[in-house]
């Protein structure tokens, strides 16, 4: 039977199970000791880093070249500069590999991150992958409903176990078939006759820190042994800070209808989509003349909160009366730091999570949420996300404008418009204080 899900607005963290022996040398490893899972620039999305040819003592050389490099670039932004006289980022930070890897292990290896919603992980037996730099993981719900996350690699030869979502009772590697549960434990190791020294309780997959907010599955990609485990009180504060208050009492929660998940591949930095996102509309009336037409955007406002900013704007008179009814007489736009936005408007909700494959690509992962009510109204439904689908379709044309600009030695450092910008602006500091601690 499915696990009920916490009630909107509440936070539960969810234990992954441990491989059973803690004193296993994996415990007591330098993976077990380092706050980032990471190794410093070993970044799965540049191998040319490091050549394969180099002798041990040049490959360390190049790394910290590369850290050392990459340190350089964070401090070419100064976000002790009032906003009114601040300078944005650097094109570096938007196209150099060295940068990315940076961010991966000060910034996605580090905290809570969206990964996914519950609707994926409704029933028994649930479960999808994902991946995050080089960290592959699969996140599952077990027969007794309890929710698992964990590495997707199996503890034999490091295959894949499982890929894209679905439905199953276990999970099977595809290449020696080792079999493990659903929580984690490895129940058949094909083959092994005559191996010795191997105990079967010590070959569990490795777990990762899984917890439900709302509708949204997190994850945190840190190491923290059992005992230095954090309070579990604290974890959505660390999430969302102040801000879960204001997005709750905004429609934020789980009573409203999944309706479908689409995703886009587009030629640009993954800052690219989300500064697009922080413009405070900016860039509405120009780019999007069918969405301003069902906005007022005179009445655009901004608060910033710890690791969050929202967006908030009325509605207006809309070119067509669906428009008027997709978004409301209120849109709300949340952005929770690094890479997750939540929209908030009319009967809808739909969420981004932005997730970099590359220095200058990004995938974007919309899902979709509707008030129980219009579930079935399949006609509105269509024409909603066909609006929606046009809005999509002009923020690629203008992200992948500017990974362009950014490329082109004409580019450097731009300014902000301090009435509008101000959560753009917020977005670099978060960035820049994670990148230099």
């Amino acid at each position: 039977m499915a696990m009920t899900l916490v009630k909107p607005n509440s936070f539960q963290p969810l234990e992954s199970k441990k491989p059973r022996n803690q004193n296993h040398p994996f415990f007591n490893s330098s993976f077990g000791q380092r706050r980032s899972i990471n190794p410093i620039f070993k970044s799965s999305y540049n191998p040319s880093f490091i050549s394969s040819y180099s002798s041990p003592s040049s490959s360390s050389s190049s790394s910290l070249e590369t850290l050392d490099e990459a340190r350089r670039l964070v401090h070419q932004f100064d976000p002790k500069i009032p906003l009114e006289e601040a300078l944005t980022p650097p094109s570096s930070w938007y196209t150099q590999p060295s940068f990315l890897s940076l961010e991966f292990d000060r910034v996605f290896f580090q905290g809570w991150q969206a990964v996914g919603c519950t609707e994926q992980i409704k029933e028994s037996g649930n479960f999808f992958t994902g991946r995050l730099g080089n960290v592959e993981y699969v996140v599952c719900r077990d027969d007794n409903g309890n929710v698992h996350a964990f590495h997707n690699v199996c503890r034999h030869h490091a295959s894949l176990l499982a890929s894209g979502s679905g439905l199953l009772s276990c999970f099977v590697c595809p290449y020696h078939g080792w079999t493990y549960g659903l929580d984690g434990a490895l129940l058949k190791a094909t083959r092994i006759t005559g191996i010795r020294n191997f105990n079967v309780n010590e070959f569990g997959l490795i777990p990762l820190k899984v917890a439900i907010w709302g509708p949204f599955v997190l994850l945190n990609l840190e190491d923290i042994p059992p005992q230095q485990a954090a309070d579990v009180n604290n974890i959505g504060k660390e999430w969302l800070g102040s801000s879960s208050e204001i997005l709750s009492t905004n429609g934020v929660d789980s009573s409203l209808s999944y309706i479908c998940r689409r995703e886009y591949t587009i030629e640009c930095n993954w800052k690219v989509f989300c500064d697009n996102y922080l413009d405070g509309g900016y860039h509405v009336p120009y780019a999007h003349k069918g969405l301003s037409s069902g906005l007022k955007l005179e009445s655009y406002s901004t608060t910033t909160f710890e690791k969050v900013s929202i967006q908030q704007c009325d509605g207006g008179s809309a070119e067509t009366e669906n428009e008027y009814e997709r978004l409301g007489s209120k849109a709300l736009y949340a952005f929770i730091y690094p890479n997750f936005m939540i929209n908030r408007y009319g009967p809808w909700m739909d969420t981004n999570l932005v997730l970099p494959i590359g220095s200058r690509k990004c995938q974007v992962i919309f899902d979709y949420f509707l008030d129980a009510s219009l579930k079935e109204d399949k006609a509105f439904i269509e024409r909603s996300l066909e609006d929606s689908e046009r809005v999509q379709m002009e923020d690629i044309i203008l992200c992948e404008g500017v990974q362009r600009g950014l490329e082109s030695p004409a580019y450097c450092s731009g300014r902000y418009a301090p009435s509008v910008e101000k959560a753009m602006h917020h977005f670099h500091c978060l960035l820049y204080h994670n990148l230099i601690n």
